[in-house]
């Protein structure tokens, strides 16, 4: 077989170029997700196919969050009976295990989710962390400060990139990470809390964790709607482990409040 002669260059030219592209059509968006697991994948699939300008922004150089590696590593994760269908939407093989407990493959999952969210016309950004918000004169969140996950993971002082965004969702799961950014930056910032602080996850309760965890996804400050686990680390509330199917539905809540507020603008 003849291999046709490549200019390594114009490889090169044709990643920049194509980059700079996408980037700069993403600079203003309807949503900003930040963080690509269950929950910030599925509210983008779901905001996206409704023909919102949506991207996923996330830290590391793989999607899927907690999924991957299910439970201590076993690849299996548990959905419970009442959000199986936001993964059979996307072909997601689940097998009932009785009881209202069905099980998927975690790495389907991951895979089956982003495509479906990618097809719908979502963005999704990997290796590029959200290190700060963008606000306005009301201290209403209006963006997303970004710079390279591998920049923030050195400890470099390198200047940030902005894109501004209508509406922001925190979809990092445990640390919360820019309901935490708010929290630090803006002096007498109030979310919708009990103590209108973000409080921090308490440890597994799963009965707690999946009932409570739909409720939970709102927007807690203007412009900033929490869901999957930096929801529940923001009230306080418990974690769950390996069963997913709360992910996903609060996925879907973040999506549905997220449309509600775009068409009230």
């Amino acid at each position: 077989m003849s291999i046709r002669q490549i200019d390594e260059t114009r490889v090169t030219s044709l990643i920049v170029s194509h980059f700079a592209e996408d980037f700069l059509a993403d600079l203003r968006l309807d949503v900003a997700v930040v963080g690509a697991g269950p929950s910030g994948i599925t509210t983008a699939r779901l905001l996206a196919a409704e023909g919102h300008k949506v991207a996923v922004f996330e830290r590391s150089l793989h999607v899927g969050g907690g999924m991957w590696g299910g439970g201590m590593l076993f690849p299996r994760i548990v959905v419970q009976e009442e959000g199986i269908f936001l993964l059979e939407d996307v072909g997601v093989t689940v097998k009932s295990a009785g009881d209202g407990y069905y099980v998927a493959d975690s790495v389907e999952c991951v895979i089956k989710c982003a495509a479906a969210a990618l097809d719908a016309g979502a963005r999704i950004w990997v290796g590029m962390s959200v290190e700060d918000v963008m606000i306005d004169e009301d201290d209403r969140v209006r963006g997303v400060v970004l710079n390279w996950g591998a920049v923030e993971q050195a400890q470099w002082h390198v200047d940030p990139l902005a894109v501004r965004a209508k509406l922001v969702i925190d979809a990092t799961g445990h640390e919360c990470d820019v309901a935490r950014t708010i929290e630090r930056k803006i002096p007498g910032a109030r979310f919708d809390t009990d103590t209108g602080e973000a409080i921090g996850e308490r440890s597994m309760n799963a009965t707690v964790a999946e009932g409570h965890i739909v409720e939970l996804t709102k927007e807690v400050y203007p412009g900033l709607i929490v869901a999957g686990m930096a929801a529940s680390a923001v009230a306080g509330a418990p974690r769950m482990g390996a069963i997913f199917g709360g992910m996903f539905l609060s996925g879907q809540k973040a999506a549905q409040l997220a449309a509600e507020m775009l068409a009230q603008e």
